[in-house]
């Protein structure tokens, strides 16, 4: 005996998604992407053959937009290359090999971790109860215990973790590790160490919102942001220090960050600390630039003397002062003098003459 399953029609068939899709993929797939795999899911049941062009006027997307969302969608695991077309997941057959683990002995310290794990699947189970309606996808399990092992989270860091994110409408694998990563880096593992971390950050927001708006500026860039980060979390500088160097712009024009940043580099490896330290520093450089300009105008008011002394020996070049030899230009002058003493002295001869001669 042979049995069918009776063919429905269009109008009363139906296409079953997997809830595994709206639990694990659905909240970070863009929107085109959801739209191609819905229709390239529904085309799988009946074994269609549809090309790129006739799928992108079906669906009303351009071509680029088209190949963006199926690399996406190949990237992901939801469809896999074939050498004619491609083949939609099985989605729960993946996620169960995702997930399985063969795990014939138990070694100590799995045995060792039973108490931890059962107060973690409490902490678990809040978090799906509370942030996923308790729909949490089965991926997330994996994850959580990867955080808890790397970053050493205590029960209440975790909790807040999946907080954060959810508050920001970011609660997605992908942001949810970032957040991770930056608070692990910042040795976040309890909830003391976490309260301290926003009240850094709550005062570094402040900073950023006075500094902007003591320079003139609505907003600033990232960059800036990197900038003002450095000096209040690497170099453990407040506002009154930073103000000092905000200060400085008045006497230039069109300063930027990196002129901000390259004075108090140099203050903070000159281990200057304080307010009053800064600015005794100061002073001590505006005193030597002022000695030094000082030292300057001194310097070259005796060159200046020395060399109009010096040009007064010209002067006695026709006197015969000069101990040196005479140049050529110099016997000529010389020659020129005598002429001129003899013809004086003929002239004085002449005139005597003359008078005796009147006197005869």
């Amino acid at each position: 005996m042979k049995l069918e399953q009776h063919e429905l029609p269009l109008l009363f068939s139906e296409t079953v998604v997997p809830d595994i899709f709206f639990a694990e993929y659905l909240p970070q797939m863009p929107a085109n992407c959801v739209k191609i795999y819905l229709y390239m899911f529904f085309l799988s049941k009946y074994d269609k053959d549809i090309k790129l062009n006739d799928m992108s006027k079906k669906l009303a997307l351009q071509i680029k937009d088209l190949n963006e969302a199926i690399a996406y969608l190949e990237n992901n695991e939801l469809i896999i290359r074939k050498e004619n077309g491609y083949i939609v997941s099985n989605l729960q057959e993946a996620t169960l090999h995702k997930l399985y683990k063969p795990n014939l002995t138990a070694s100590p310290e799995k045995v060792a971790d039973v108490a931890k794990n059962k107060a973690r699947a409490k902490v678990i189970e809040h978090i799906n109860n509370t942030y996923f309606s308790g729909i949490m996808g089965p991926s997330w399990y994996n994850d959580i215990d990867l955080w808890f092992t790397k970053y050493n989270f205590d029960d209440e860091v975790m909790i807040a973790l999946f907080d954060y994110c959810f508050n920001r409408s970011a609660l997605h694998p992908k942001y949810v590790q970032k957040v991770a990563e930056a608070w692990g880096s910042n040795k976040i593992q309890s909830w003391n160490d976490l309260d301290l971390y926003y009240q850094k950050q709550e005062k570094l927001t402040k900073i950023k919102k006075t500094i902007a708006k003591k320079l003139g500026k609505t907003t600033i860039n990232q960059y800036e942001e990197a900038y003002i980060e450095k000096w209040v979390l690497d170099f453990g500088y407040d506002l009154n220090v930073i103000e000092i160097a905000l200060k400085r712009s008045t006497l230039k024009t069109n300063t930027t960050f990196e002129y901000f940043n390259n004075i108090i580099t140099d203050w903070h490896d000159r281990n200057l600390k304080t307010p009053t330290e800064v600015n005794a520093f100061i002073e001590q450089r505006e005193k030597q630039r002022k000695d030094k300009k000082s030292l300057e105008k001194q310097v070259a008011k005796a060159s200046f003397d020395q060399r109009q002394y010096d040009n007064l020996s010209f002067l006695y070049a026709n006197s015969g002062m000069q101990t040196s030899q005479p140049s050529s230009q110099n016997k000529q002058v010389s020659f020129s003098n005598t002429s001129n003493d003899l013809l004086k002295s003929e002239s004085a001869s002449n005139i005597t003459n003359i008078k005796g001669d009147f006197n005869g």
